[in-house]
């Protein structure tokens, strides 16, 4: 079992008065050194018992937190070291140690972009400066999706506090296809991440209709004083249980979607899901392609995800899932040819020149 804050803290002070060579330590000046230390730090003012120390004694001794500390008695009642160079802070990280530190300084590299994080931020830099001490840099093993130069991340902390106050939001917003921003009064009350993309989910103030808003298209925020209001139908801890993305809209339903995957695409689809709700339906032994259903809202998402592998899937129902990716696939071949076509009159036209210039 991991030890506890005050527990770390004895150890630490039992540590220093032990390796303080110029005074003799009793059991009863550790206990009181431990008592001081706890009241410095932690305000607790109650003491620690005898029998705390004592076994903090025994577990610096044993291995159970790989200390194996070299305690000693000497003229029958004074602690210290044995060996005068030692530490529990001097202790070298083993390569399994060293591993686990660094792929948790990995991961919490990932939170920088909230102010929420700035005292850990720091902590992690001074953790890997510690570990690149300890051990010889290495290159990262893990790598994560990320574009840092994002428009709109810079929103991500203040966003993140006026969720977390419940702060009603005046936003200016501008939409792809909107020639000049919009301006929304908004309870916000999520922001999700897709695809390295940051959305701001809230009701419009006026009739609590949800939208989601994509960061890197928000003008401006500032709180308004309107009353701060929660949307019942809003639950977001389930709300996409049933969606790919995050285009949904409260009372969309979910329907089954019925495909085929060749045998290549259905080895990738069954050790990654499209979806959570995914299940094999069948599979042919002759040619290994597989029949899957998922249980989704429909949406620009979705659809991009299917057209993501090509030849190798073929929606087989509902007819109107089927109807729209069949016109999308056939636009896109139309494209091409039309490129090819194009291409080969260029070319055509170029050695028609030539032939004219000789």
């Amino acid at each position: 079992m991991p030890a506890n804050k005050n527990a770390l803290i004895r150890y630490k002070t039992i540590d220093n008065c032990l390796r303080n060579r110029y005074r003799r330590w009793t059991i009863d000046d550790l206990v009181e050194a431990c008592s001081d230390a706890l009241y410095d730090c932690e305000g607790i003012s109650k003491g620690v018992s005898l029998r705390t120390v004592q076994n903090d004694l025994q577990i610096m001794r044993s291995d159970k937190l790989g200390y194996n500390a070299p305690i000693e008695v000497y003229d029958h009642k004074y602690y210290r070291y044995a060996d005068t160079e030692y530490s529990i802070t001097n202790m070298p990280l083993s390569q399994g140690d060293f591993e686990v530190m660094q792929e948790a300084v990995d991961l919490l590299r990932q939170l920088e972009d909230f102010d929420q994080f700035v005292e850990i931020s720091d902590v992690v830099s001074r953790l890997q400066d510690k570990l690149s001490i300890t051990q010889k840099r290495r290159k990262p093993i893990i790598h994560f999706d990320s574009v840092p130069n994002l428009r709109g991340l810079r929103l991500l902390s203040p966003l993140y506090n006026y969720i977390a106050h419940k702060q009603t939001l005046r936003i200016s917003y501008q939409s792809f296809s909107a020639r000049k921003p919009v301006e929304y009064v908004l309870f916000p009350y999520l922001l999700k991440e897709f695809r390295n993309r940051w959305f701001l989910f809230g009701s419009k103030a006026k009739d609590l209709v949800l939208y989601n808003l994509a960061l890197d298209r928000i003008q401006s925020i500032e709180p308004c004083d309107v009353p701060f209001r929660e949307n019942p139908q809003f639950d977001a801890s389930h709300f996409f249980d049933d969606v790919i993305g995050v285009s949904k809209n409260i009372g969309n339903r979910p329907i089954f979607i019925s495909f085929w995957a060749n045998a290549e695409q259905s080895q990738y689809i069954k050790t990654k899901p499209i979806h959570p709700s995914q299940q094999l339906v069948s599979t042919n032994p002759a040619d290994h392609s597989c029949i899957f259903s998922i249980r989704v809202i429909t949406n620009f998402e979705m659809y991009s995800v299917f057209m993501s592998y090509g030849p190798g899937i073929r929606i087989l129902s509902p007819r109107f899932v089927v109807t729209f990716m069949r016109d999308k696939m056939r636009e896109a071949a139309d494209m091409y040819d039309q490129e090819t076509n194009d291409f080969c009159k260029a070319r055509s036209d170029t050695r028609m020149q030539q032939s004219a210039a000789k």
